[in-house]
């Protein structure tokens, strides 16, 4: 596999699937948030997905911040790129780079 099939077969592929994923995480997140709020309780046996949600929300965020602080070399609003970059992850600061070196 070459990078050029990566990039046209696999990028728009795993964006589907992060945003899904992401959006679903925000769901649970908030359904957690609402059970605490209403003194019910969550399954216990949901720890670990909230863990892995917490880990997958925090480390998007962080890229969201990164594409956010480099928006403007690319030529991108900061604000709208951050949000695209907190949905996509990891890919959207791959095309913001790439963009940068062109």
């Amino acid at each position: 596999m070459n990078l050029k099939f990566i990039k046209r077969n696999i990028f728009p592929l795993v964006k589907i699937i992060s945003t899904v994923l992401i959006t679903s995480a925000i769901g649970l997140e908030s359904w957690n948030i609402y059970a605490f709020l209403t003194n019910r309780n969550v399954p216990s046996s949901l720890n670990p997905i909230f863990w892995i949600e917490r880990f997958a929300m925090t480390s998007h965020f962080i890229e969201s911040i990164i594409a956010a602080f480099y928006a403007h070399s690319g030529k991108k609003m900061p604000i709208q790129y951050a949000t695209y970059t907190f949905f996509v992850g990891t890919i959207g600061l791959l095309e913001l780079f790439d963009q940068e070196n062109d």
